[in-house]
Order: structure tokens, then C-alpha cells, then sequence
């Protein structure tokens, strides 16, 4: 069996933009390496969940691996608490949070994320003292920063279990059944929670969503009188004087693991608490990679040597890597256009000049379109490339959107990329 290297480039996909005549990002970017890739090998394009879905990463990155999310899901709070070792047991509310800057009065939401500018120190400090000086009427809670102005909280109530079908107060996510959806449009203010449809009389919800609410007001009156948030003040930056909160769960989804169901032993390389969730709930094994410098000359060279001398260890390697996603959230369509370039320069270069093409299969996709118009992901379909082995070439030029939607392998869904990975390893 071939071995495996299974990459996704996180909101990769993206529509034309104007100012880059008529392109996306990675049409206008110079990405020799993954051109050459789709030259020796077949494209086509992949809808992450399902058509019509704008899918957050979670339930993306579910499917992508083979797993029905709407079987297994269950939140994605409970997936980034799992990988940041905080416990949450059947009945515990978790729920992924961020710093946020409001106006004074609380009623409008300035920034999601604090300008993308608050350190691991000053995100530490303020959840040392949201650990140690928020007390709520009926529950105890534990606070984790993860990464920049992204954070965990599982809730765990004193008299009875809390359930995780209530709504969100992070404006800019909705529901859709089970799974988190970005929204297109939506409100400049902090939500009040509240049970979902179908779950007004259900007492955990009611009692959740209570609490939740009681967290996010007593949170804004803390954060606004800390120092943390004085000196980013007085330094002209954001405070992060409020907390949004999104996609709650009260249990851990209950996957077979990979090994189990594919017959196959993957590490991964992941950035974000989310994936690294998953990979483990999955049965995946995460390997450690060297800390992120915030620069792709340094980091991305790395990631390949260590691509290079883990694959042996594992029949393939998912390797998510987060670049394009932040500057198509700000909107910045040159910085996707600069972030995919590095991609291509620094990891693939690096990558392919130590491979016989011949005895591996490489995947490139992405877990979403993140359209910089929009700021948000879309339901659109993300450009899907798949070379090496015996793979025929389909007559690919380039991988693209464009390109991507009239190759061979036409239009599949998440769950059905795995299992053609396995199936051509094996040929």
C-alpha cells in the first residue's frame, strides 16, 4: 500500500474577486508546486458536508475523514475542551468561546476578535481572572484561553445535567440541527441564549441557557475593569472586555476510530484545538510539530521535514494547515493570495523535492470556501486535486476553483474522499 499525505488547506476556496482580475486568491497566486500536481494527476471539486451547507471547520473536518457528522457530531465545544484536557462528562455544557471587544454599554460588538492582536500572556491573564472571580448561581465553570483571542468553556451544573441545544450568543454563528453554521449576515450584538426549537421545555436546556447568559454578563462587567485591558487601552489596541460563545455540546461524540473503520493507522499535523479533538476522539495519532514562528519561511520548511521522516512511522498523514482561512475573514484577498503562495513555496517545494510521486498519493483540498467578500465561510464546493501512484493524469493545468470544476473526478462529497485515497494507496 502507497502511503498517504492528505492535506487541506483551511478555506482555501474563495469566489472572483475584482481587484484581482476576475480571479480567486488561488487562481491569481503562483503555486507552480500544486499546478504540478494537478498536471500529473486528476482534480475535481469536493462539497465538505453537503451542498447548500457553509460548514464551520469541525463538521467539515468530520466528514472529510470519512465520518457521517450527523451521526457523530455533537458540538464543537465538546471537541475543543476534549483536546485542551478539560474533562466533560454526559451532562456538562462546553462550548468554544471568544475574546471580543464591545462598547462600554455591552450592546455593540466593535471587534469578534479583538483585533487578531492579544497575546498568549494577556489571554492568560484574563482567564486567571475569570477562573478565580466569576462565581454563577447554580453551576461551576473552568475558562481556557487556547490560541490568540479563541477559548473553551464547559459549564457543569450543581443540581442537574444542562443540555447543549441552545443558541448561540457569538452573533456571527447559527444552528442548523446539530451543526454550527457561519452566517453571511448578522447582528452587530452580543445574543441572549436560549433553548432551541423543539427544546423550550426541556429543563437542562432552560437551565443552560440561563447560565450561559449569566456567564457572558458577569464576564463584561469583569473584563472592562481589568488591567490586562487598561494597558491594551492606554496602548491604543482593543480590550477584550467580553466573551461570545458558540456551539455548545453536553457529551463527547463516540467515533469507531480510524483503524477500526478505514483499516489504516494516519498521524495528523494540526494547528487548531478543534482538529486536534478530533484526531484523537478518532483514534488518530497527533504529531508534534515544531512551535509556529508566524513565519511560512521557517515554519512550512519544518512541517515538510517532519511530513518527510513521520510518514514512515503511519500508512498516511492528514496534515491541516490553517493559512488561507484568517486573511479571507478580514477580507484581505492579498494576504489569501500571499498565504496560498508561501503554501506552495515553502511546504510543497520543500515537500515534492523529497518524494518519488510514484510511490505515494497526494490529496489537496480544503475544509471550505471562505469567500474574503464575504468574510465568512460559503456553501460553495472547494477545489479538490489527487496525484501519484498510478493516478493518469486528466489534462489538469492548474489547480484552481476553475479548473477544478470541469476535471474528471467531477463533484463528491467529503465523506467520499478518504475511501478513493484508500482505494487508489491500494492499487
Amino acid at each position: 500500500m502507497k502511503k498517504i499525505f492528505y492535506i487541506v488547506l483551511d478555506g482555501l476556496g474563495d469566489l472572483p474577486i475584482k481587484e484581482l482580475g476576475d480571479k480567486t486568491p488561488l487562481e491569481a497566486a503562483l503555486t507552480p508546486n500544486m499546478d504540478r500536481l494537478a498536471q500529473k494527476g486528476k482534480t475535481g471539486v469536493v462539497y465538505p458536508v453537503e451542498k447548500g451547507i457553509a460548514p464551520e471547520s469541525d463538521v467539515a473536518v468530520i466528514c472529510l475523514l470519512g465520518y457521517d457528522a450527523r451521526k457523530y457530531y455533537t458540538g464543537r465545544g465538546p471537541l475543543e475542551a476534549y483536546a485542551e484536557g478539560l474533562s466533560v462528562h454526559d451532562g456538562d455544557m462546553a462550548l468554544r468561546v471568544n475574546f471580543s471587544t464591545v462598547s462600554d454599554d455591552g450592546e455593540t460588538i466593535i471587534d469578534r476578535r479583538v483585533g487578531r492582536n492579544l497575546t498568549t500572556e494577556e489571554a492568560d491573564a484574563l482567564s486567571r481572572e475569570i477562573n478565580s472571580k466569576i462565581i454563577l448561581s447554580s453551576a461551576t465553570f473552568e475558562f481556557k484561553n487556547t490560541i490568540g483571542h479563541r477559548g473553551v468553556l464547559v459549564i457543569r451544573g450543581q443540581r442537574e445535567r444542562l443540555s447543549g441545544w441552545i443558541t448561540n450568543t457569538d452573533p456571527a454563528y447559527g444552528r442548523e440541527g446539530v451543526f454550527g453554521v457561519a452566517l453571511e449576515k448578522f447582528p452587530n450584538t452580543i445574543l441572549e441564549s436560549r433553548p432551541v426549537d423543539g427544546y423550550e421545555n426541556d429543563p437542562a436546556a432552560v437551565e443552560a441557557s440561563k447560565l450561559l447568559n449569566e456567564f457572558t454578563r458577569k464576564a463584561h462587567q469583569l473584563l472592562q475593569a481589568v488591567k490586562v485591558n487598561q494597558k491594551r487601552v492606554q496602548e491604543k489596541k482593543m480590550p477584550a472586555n467580553a466573551i461570545v460563545s458558540r456551539d455548545a455540546g453536553d457529551h463527547l461524540p463516540k467515533f469507531p476510530s480510524i483503524k477500526e473503520s478505514r483499516g489504516l493507522k494516519l498521524g495528523s499535523f494540526v494547528q487548531m484545538p478543534v482538529e486536534k479533538g478530533i484526531a484523537l476522539l478518532t483514534g488518530i495519532e497527533v504529531v508534534n510539530i515544531p512551535q509556529s514562528t508566524g513565519n511560512p519561511e521557517i515554519d512550512y520548511p519544518l512541517w515538510a521535514e517532519t511530513a518527510i521522516k513521520k510518514i514512515n512511522d503511519f500508512d498516511g498523514l492528514y496534515i491541516h494547515i490553517k493559512g488561507p482561512d484568517e486573511p479571507a475573514h478580514d477580507g484581505n484577498f492579498q494576504k489569501k493570495k500571499e498565504s496560498i503562495e508561501a503554501i506552495d513555496k515553502f511546504f510543497f517545494g520543500n515537500l515534492l523535492s523529497k518524494l518519488n510521486l510514484s510511490e505515494v498519493i497526494i490529496a489537496v483540498t480544503a475544509d471550505h470556501s471562505t469567500p474574503c467578500k464575504l468574510k465568512a465561510h460559503s456553501a460553495d464546493p472547494v477545489p479538490f486535486l489527487v496525484a501519484g501512484g498510478t493516478i493518469k493524469p486528466d489534462g489538469s493545468m492548474s489547480f484552481s476553483e476553475k479548473t477544478a470544476r470541469i476535471g474528471s473526478l467531477g463533484e463528491i462529497t467529503g465523506q467520499e474522499v478518504l475511501p478513493l485515497l484508500v482505494k487508489l494507496a491500494r492499487e
